[in-house]
């Protein structure tokens, strides 16, 4: 119950940290270097304060990490960068389907062989992600489409790397505090153009303290319970977490395209687990 709790906490941020983006980036409320630096900024001291008033001391010898921490700087500016020049829809589609062959490719390469159930589940959730998005996508912008897709190799390797971590907490804020010295250097040359109404600071640091910083050290501590292909299965649900979420807090409209394509996806992420299970080498293990 725990890696599930867990789990599912960590997916529920990830899509209420989309929602922020979209209110604060869509609607003009912030820019995307200043809210960038906002949510790292809020991400980071949010994980300090939770570690000093729990008194917990990190056992961990490595409390983080330079490369861990320039590829959650990378996503978290790619992510606001390219949101400026593509649709919601196309923007879902680019980013987890580079999440998806990233973390696919990095557990095959590792010697991870997903069965023929594991490969069905993954095509119907893709095949559920395509068509949930498929009204809002547009041919966009080359540049706004490498970036989002940079995003989503740039997670893939942060979860990727989230899987040997023995202290999730100490891990994630050590993180947040070496991404700001590189968001501060990314972001001087956007100085002059930089704006953040009252209503985007607030937005951006829900997105940082809660969604980012809670939400990223949930799922690194769920990461050692999955495979990397279950781990890159189970972000898919994170679109139709999104779609919900507009339906509850934005006001948009809830569709029969919503409820098949939510069937679809979280069906073919139950199928992916349960073939892990189903397989083989499973059996033959539990016998």
């Amino acid at each position: 119950m725990k890696v599930v709790a867990y789990t599912t906490f960590a997916l529920v941020a990830f899509a209420f940290n989309s929602i922020l983006a979209r209110l604060a980036l869509r609607g003009g409320e912030a820019d995307a270097a200043g809210f960038t630096v906002v949510r790292l900024a809020s991400g980071a001291l949010t994980l300090l304060a939770i570690r000093y008033f729990s008194g917990r001391k990190s056992t961990s010898p490595s409390r983080g990490n330079w490369v861990s921490a320039f590829f959650l700087f990378a996503y978290a500016i790619c992510f606001s960068f390219s949101y400026l020049g593509i649709t919601a829809g196309t923007g879902a589609l680019v980013l987890f389907g580079a999440v998806q062959l990233t973390m696919l490719a990095s557990a095959i390469f590792k010697g991870e062989r997903p069965t023929f159930v594991e490969w069905v589940g993954l095509l119907l959730a893709v095949g559920g992600l395509v068509y949930l998005v498929l009204p809002g996508l547009a041919s966009p912008p080359v540049v706004s489409s490498v970036l989002m897709a940079t995003a989503g190799a740039c997670w893939a390797f942060y979860t990727l790397r989230g899987k040997s971590s023995i202290d999730p907490l100490a891990d994630t804020s050590e993180n947040f505090l070496r991404a700001l010295p590189m968001i501060a250097i990314a972001t001087l040359p956007f100085l002059a153009q930089m704006h953040l109404s009252a209503r985007g600071i607030i937005l951006a640091v829900l997105s940082g303290g809660l969604a980012s910083g809670v939400g990223y050290t949930v799922w690194y501590a769920a990461l050692k319970f999955h495979t990397s292909s279950r781990a890159a299965v189970l972000q898919l649900a994170v679109p139709v977490l999104v779609s919900f979420g507009g339906v509850l807090l934005l006001h948009e409209a809830a569709t029969l395209r919503l409820a098949v394509s939510a069937v679809l996806i979280l069906g073919g992420i139950a199928l992916s687990i349960a073939g892990k299970r189903l397989s083989p080498s499973a059996a033959f293990r539990r016998d």
